[in-house]
């Protein structure tokens, strides 16, 4: 079955489309200075900014329109994407508690000049969407910055409306 009959499949879970996708979640990444990666207030889990980490500790950094393009800077905002997924993974237990992301606050390591921010967090509402169908539309905001924690080219943080657990 192609990913794209998949997408079309209700009964077809988050963890589904992710194999569909071909990704592996990683282990959540840990906050980097004192802070937690999330917390739930409710029925609602906020994600602490996240960044372009490979699981192997590898970050892509740079400032777009200079030397990181629009393309790369989506494969970054992507990868965020992915770790976000890996939070609220170990954060809920089971992704499909998400009952939809609400919010997207995305920050990207810009030029004075550079005006495309849209299109560089597109990479992980893209993916938020493909992973969790109608549930990963959401409100956004993606502004530049004149920099990012250790020189990240992009940082997203989200807001996941969630359904609670059986014994909660």
């Amino acid at each position: 079955m192609t990913f794209s009959e998949l997408k079309k499949r209700p009964e077809s879970t988050p963890y589904d489309r992710l194999a569909a996708l071909g990704i592996t979640l990683p282990e959540a990444p840990s906050p980097i200075a004192n802070f937690v990666t999330h917390v739930q207030e409710g029925k609602l889990l906020f994600l602490s900014g996240q960044g372009p980490y490979e699981a192997d500790g590898r970050c892509y950094t740079g400032k777009v329109g200079a030397d990181v393009t629009v393309d790369q800077a989506y494969a970054h905002a992507r990868l965020t994407g992915i770790n976000l997924i890996a939070v609220m993974h170990a954060a809920l237990g089971d992704l499909r508690r998400v009952r939809r992301v609400v919010k997207l606050f995305g920050m990207v390591n810009a030029t004075p000049d550079f005006a495309d921010h849209p299109a560089v967090i597109n990479g992980c509402s893209d993916l938020l969407i493909d992973v969790f169908g109608e549930r990963g539309i959401h409100a956004r905001s993606a502004v530049g910055h004149g920099s990012l924690p250790g020189r990240i080219s992009v940082e997203i943080e989200a807001v996941i409306a969630i359904d609670r657990s059986d014994h909660e």
